[in-house]
C-alpha cells in the first residue's frame, strides 16, 4: 500500500471520464489499497480513482465518526439508480484543499456497483453517506463540487485554487 497524491483543481485530469472495470485484477487491488491508505491519511471521508490519476470507474466512501469502527464502502462500476429528494450539505473535497461550500443534491440515493470481491450489490444512503456517494460518483464523470456551485461562488473558488500554493 501506498498513499498516492492527490490532484487538485485546476488539474485537468480531473475533468477527465473514467472508464469501466472489466476484471477485477491484482492492479485494481492495489490501487483500492493505495485509494484508502491516501483517503484515510489525507485525512477524507471519500477518495475516487480520477483524483490520483488513475481513469477507473472506483471510488471508496468511509463516513464512520472518529470515535466509530471503519465502515469502508468499495464503489466498482457504480451506477446511481434512484435520486430522491434535495438536501444542502457543507462539502469538502480533498482536490479542493481548505474549501467547503453549501451544494444542493438528493437526499436519499439508491447505488448499485461491485465490490472489491466482485459481488454486485445494491446500496441505500441518506445523509452523509448519500451526499458522498453522489460527491465521488461525479468525479467518475469529470464533474467537480465547483460545478454545482452558482457563478460567484464558482469564481472566488476558481480564483482561491489558482491562489494557492502546493
Amino acid at each position: 500500500m501506498a498513499i498516492r497524491s492527490i490532484l487538485h483543481y485546476p488539474d485537468p485530469r480531473l475533468r477527465q471520464k473514467a472508464e469501466p472495470v472489466t476484471t477485477i485484477t491484482p492492479e485494481i487491488r492495489r490501487l483500492v489499497d493505495d485509494m484508502a491508505e491516501t483517503m484515510y491519511a489525507a485525512p477524507g471521508v471519500g477518495l475516487a480513482a480520477p483524483q490520483i490519476g488513475e481513469l477507473y470507474r472506483v471510488f471508496l466512501v468511509d463516513v464512520a465518526g472518529d470515535d466509530e469502527p471503519s465502515d469502508l464502502h468499495v464503489f466498482i462500476n457504480p451506477e446511481i439508480a434512484l435520486r430522491e429528494g434535495t438536501q444542502v450539505f457543507r462539502e469538502g473535497c480533498l482536490s479542493f484543499p481548505k474549501v467547503s461550500e453549501d451544494v444542493e443534491r438528493a437526499a436519499r440515493v439508491v447505488v448499485r456497483a461491485t465490490g472489491l470481491e466482485g459481488q454486485r450489490f445494491e446500496l441505500e444512503a441518506d445523509g452523509l453517506l448519500a451526499v458522498a456517494i453522489q460527491h465521488e460518483h461525479d468525479h467518475l464523470d469529470g464533474v467537480l463540487m465547483i460545478d454545482h456551485l452558482g457563478p460567484i461562488k464558482r469564481r472566488i473558488v476558481h480564483r482561491k485554487m489558482l491562489r494557492r500554493e502546493d
